[in-house]
């Protein structure tokens, strides 16, 4: 049977193919008939598979995320003694592999389910002494389901040089929902062994990435790059890219795309480490990084071309040079931000995460000692907090307006004109105290009755700049620049400039707010806001700063009213 897709199309339950025998699970169950459908009641399949569970492991000398499965099934016809026999033959016979190199481990038993005797004296019929029969519990040797539900039963692993290279399982069981087991009306055979991990062995190679099937993407990097670590990040994190693109995945902040922005931008910071040395001097990836990623690109499409015709070198390309040019943009951004921070804790790399684009693997990459304490499950938990915020809640949190608290519409007119004042306040700021290295914003809040803003600077302003300030803002107002409100993606937004408070949470389509242009990127002042705002800067009326005093160490703030 040809792959089935990285997409599973039939188990919503799971984000990804995992295993071969995903396309086959209704065969397990009786619900569909592998006669009808295949013509027999074994098939084998070699399936492209996807594990996230490796990511941080990948660059050792074993896992990968993408990776191809050898799969045997048997839908109610074979069982243990044939699937362990013919597994034994092929490894010992056709491979060529001595017996002396390998060991087996069986499934235990537990208080569910007994130990699997027969296919102990399965392998000692086969020569098999004892010490090369490990008995194990349900964590080594019980596999499934995949996903919430399905086919399950202990199983036999084939050990080589101590790497596993082959599961044989016995689906005996269904794991229902509340993972109670109940028995399967026919007991089926589900094995598979990884392509990669069988090459290592067969031709004696020390690790995966040494094997014809990696060698030639990694001579495709620079050879001035002596780090193996960061060079087997890359090829593997290219390969994955490569097939889920291929596969129909698009870089967002969910699921598959999610998983898939992860690879991308990991491994485009590897590769500018791999040409650059550090992030010394410069804030921006390096051309010569993407030009390296996409020389493995080729060697990828070489390699696999005649056994994968979906793979399209022209579309992942499209796909990574549109990914690359959005992480540019923002990188320097969160690089700056983790430089000033002392340490990175789950909440804070995830509101880099938030703002920049930041993923988990590349705050540790760079973060060095600062995110040392820093755990994937931590920061999991976070994200997955987060994700769960809606698009309403998030905006009515974080639209800094005001509005709920007005008491009429005399109130709202106020808060409405105050808002949008704020904007060109935020903007006049810049113009006249410097670069966004000097001026950040760090709070507002509106009422009926005035604006307070905070921004981050390190002194006082003298009574010419806040005059100044006052003056280009009533400038603007009496220029009457029409407001503009255009939705776009939050990644868009920041690219083109769009000032954002990164303490709070943004949804992944923001407002952004423009005065003096529909286009964003030539307004005067462009913000990720919530609104409300008056329809042009006339509606305001005359701007006045009431007062400019100390909020906290580093950051003043400033009290304005409008009339």
């Amino acid at each position: 049977m040809p792959s089935s897709s990285l997409l599973p199309k039939d188990d919503p339950s799971v984000l990804l193919t995992t295993a071969g025998m995903q396309q086959f699970k209704p065969y397990y169950t009786g619900e569909k008939d592998p006669i009808k459908d295949f013509g027999a009641r074994r098939v084998a399949s070699i399936q492209k598979s996807f594990r996230t569970s490796d990511i941080d492991s990948v660059g050792d000398e074993s896992h990968l995320t993408f990776f191809e499965m050898l799969g045997n099934f048997s839908f109610g016809d074979y069982f243990k003694e044939d699937a362990i026999k013919w597994a034994w033959e092929l490894i010992t016979r056709e491979l060529k592999i001595s017996p002396e190199r390998c060991y087996v481990s069986v499934f235990n038993g537990d208080n569910e389910v007994p130990e699997d005797k027969e296919s102990i004296e399965i392998w000692r019929s086969l020569g098999l002494p004892d010490n090369k029969i490990k008995k194990c519990g349900r964590e080594d040797n019980f596999w499934g389901p995949t996903g919430n539900e399905g086919p399950c039963g202990p199983t036999s692993e084939i050990y080589v040089d101590n790497i596993e290279i082959w599961n044989l399982v016995f689906n005996e069981y269904y794991c229902n929902s509340d993972k109670t087991l109940t028995p399967l009306k026919q007991k089926g055979v589900d094995t598979g062994m990884g392509l990669e991990r069988l090459a290592m062995v067969v031709q004696n190679k020390s690790n995966i990435f040494e094997t014809d099937l990696f060698s030639s993407l990694i001579q495709a990097l620079p050879t001035a790059d002596t780090d193996v670590h960061r060079k087997r990040i890359i090829v593997d994190h290219a390969r994955a890219s490569f097939f889920l693109v291929c596969d129909g995945v698009k870089p967002s902040n969910k699921e598959q795309g999610y998983i898939l922005r992860r690879l991308l931008r990991r491994m485009t910071v590897q590769a500018h480490l791999g040409s650059r040395g550090s992030f010394s001097g410069t804030d921006t990836l390096s051309l010569g990084a993407a030009e390296d990623i996409k020389n493995v690109f080729n060697k990828i499409k070489a390699v696999y071309e005649s056994l994968y015709q979906e793979l399209d070198l022209n579309a992942i390309i499209g796909v990574f040079d549109d990914e690359f040019g959005k992480f540019n943009k923002v990188f320097r951004f969160g690089l700056r931000e983790i430089k000033r921070l002392e340490n990175i804790d789950a909440l804070t790399a995830f509101k880099l995460y938030e703002s920049f684009g930041l993923t988990y693997e590349i705050i540790k990459d760079i973060g060095g000692d600062k995110a040392i304490k820093l755990s994937r499950d931590e920061f999991d938990v976070e994200f997955k907090k987060h994700q769960e915020i809606s698009r309403a809640g998030a905006e009515k949190k974080f639209g800094g307006h005001g509005i709920s608290q007005a008491k009429n519409s005399e109130d709202v007119n106020k808060i409405t004109r105050l808002h949008t004042a704020t904007h060109l306040l935020h903007q006049a700021l810049h113009d006249v105290l410097g670069s966004e290295t000097k001026v950040q914003q760090m709070g507002s809040d509106i009422t009926a009755k005035r604006a307070r803003f905070d921004f981050s600077f390190p002194r006082k302003l003298a009574p010419e700049e806040i005059k100044k300030i006052e003056d280009i803002v009533n400038e603007k107002i009496k220029m009457d620049l029409p407001v503009y409100n255009k939705k776009i993606s939050k990644e868009d937004a920041l690219i083109i400039g769009a000032r954002a408070f990164f303490k709070d949470k943004y949804p992944d389509e923001v407002n952004v707010y423009s005065i003096g242009d529909p286009d964003p990127s030539k307004a005067y002042s462009k913000e990720l806001c919530a609104g409300p705002h008056v329809g042009s800067t006339g509606q305001i009326g005359h701007f006045k700063i009431i007062k400019e005093e100390s909020s906290s160490a580093g950051v003043r703030r400033i009290r304005a009213t409008v009339e």
